[in-house]
């Protein structure tokens, strides 16, 4: 922020009159003579020119002793003009102080509350210059919100917007104020706004600000408002590696925003397969146990197997074991077509969902799909698990249509989120 000119202090202490490089004449035009400037009371004009002197001369010392005597003769007039002065001359003081400590030593801690009552008193003094105010109302913006005092600081980055101030990162100042603050549910709503702005001027909102909304949601327990960004931040850069994180942070870490069963982890392993997002080797093993414990040994087959194949599960005994189980227990099942027919021979569609499971793990997504849409019609099931999977399904299949269809059909809990992540990811292009 710029501080009022050295040279314009200069000229008014000299003469104890303003001009308009420094104020606005505050007093009333008289009719038919020309409005005079204000003018210094002979005690603050005379110490103020001492202090101003010393300030350039470089003499520290001998300015804050006259600083604190302009100080001393402004408290009790009555003169606005006065008042002005002495605050006008203690910010450039402190910010000088400042500027020296920061050229000797960059890392010199710097206690900017110094500046916070002269710039109240600027702010607040009928005399200072309009186009000055807006600056000063940021400035004290900031000083709040560096000393974390951050519905101050709102309140004035909003009074410095009021006022005028052009920045273009204002607002995204303001949302973190509310973010840092208790009105995170207001800072999500600006953060969002701010990147609404960029998206609409063509521009692409950085990375930082998604992650900034990620984290700050979810550290004040907003589940909802946490999984809307994880989905605004991967719509936006879809990479590998996002979407690990999404899925993770949404329900297969410790302290993940929702808690879920396996059934609903399952759905979101399935979602790291085809976002190509799984990474590790207790990604490609703990998807492969969970579906083995549930009884498809052939999707445990198959991931086990591109693990392998990536090289991320090189030389893992456990996972080897697991796929030389999962392969006899295929051995050992019975014939999908068979539990076709039967299951649409049942009175309800418990057989179907489970056999339209095991085609899902085949990767035989027509089979599965039509025997999900069986599952619904006689009922007896979760319809939201089935429909879920019946997206899923149709998703793989490349029917992107029908895929949306069933996962707006999903309708309440975790799999309501779980089925929002998979639109997601069928309406957003891998990066």
């Amino acid at each position: 922020m710029k501080t009022l000119s050295r040279l314009a202090f200069a000229a008014v202490l000299a003469s104890g009159l303003g001009t308009t490089a420094l104020v606005a004449p505050a007093v009333a035009q008289k009719k038919g003579k020309a409005p005079a400037g204000p003018t210094l009371t002979p005690a603050v004009q005379k110490a103020a020119a001492e202090a101003q002197k010393a300030m350039q001369a470089g003499d520290m010392a001998t300015a804050e002793t006259q600083l604190v005597a302009t100080e001393a003769a402004a408290a009790p007039s009555t003169n606005e003009y006065d008042k002005y002065v002495a605050a006008a001359l203690r910010y450039d003081f402190e910010t000088s102080k400042m500027r020296t400590a920061l050229t000797a030593n960059p890392n010199a801690p710097i206690d900017q509350t110094v500046l916070m009552k002269p710039l109240e008193v600027l702010i607040a003094n009928p005399l200072t210059p309009a186009e000055a105010r807006p600056q000063y109302l940021f400035r004290r913006g900031t000083l709040a919100f560096n000393a974390r005092q951050f519905p101050q600081a709102v309140q004035y980055y909003e009074q410095a917007r009021t006022a005028g101030y052009k920045d273009p990162e204002l607002d995204l100042q303001i949302a973190k104020a509310k973010l840092e603050g208790p009105d995170v549910k207001g800072g999500l709503a600006d953060l969002n706004g701010a990147i609404e702005r960029q998206v609409a001027a063509g521009q692409k909102p950085p990375e930082s600000f998604y992650r900034y909304g990620i984290q700050r949601a979810n550290a004040a327990k907003m589940g909802p408002e946490t999984l809307v960004w994880l989905k605004k931040w991967i719509a936006a850069y879809p990479t590998a590696k996002n979407w690990r994180d999404v899925i993770f942070v949404y329900g297969l870490q410790p302290g993940s925003i929702a808690k879920l069963d396996n059934q609903q982890q399952i759905d979101l392993f399935r979602l790291l397969r085809a976002s190509k997002s799984l990474a590790d080797q207790y990604d490609y093993r703990e998807y492969a146990q969970k579906v083995y414990d549930r009884g498809l040994p052939a999707e445990a087959q198959t991931v086990l197997a591109e693990g392998f194949a990536s090289g991320k599960l090189t030389g893992n005994g456990d996972a080897k074991s697991l796929q030389t189980a999962a392969a006899n227990a295929q051995r050992n099942e019975s014939p999908l077509g068979t539990l076709a027919t039967q299951a649409k021979a049942s009175a309800n569609g418990k057989l179907a969902s489970q056999t339209g499971d095991a085609y899902l793990g085949q990767d035989k997504y027509a089979e599965a799909a039509a025997l999900y849409r069986v599952a619904l019609q006689k009922g007896g099931v979760n319809a939201d698990e089935v429909n879920t999977r019946l997206g899923i399904a149709l998703a793989r299949s490349g029917d992107k249509a029908g895929a949306q269809a069933a996962f707006g059909a999903v309708s309440a809990g975790p799999r309501a989120d779980i089925a929002a992540l998979w639109t997601t990811w069928l309406t957003t292009p891998s990066a």
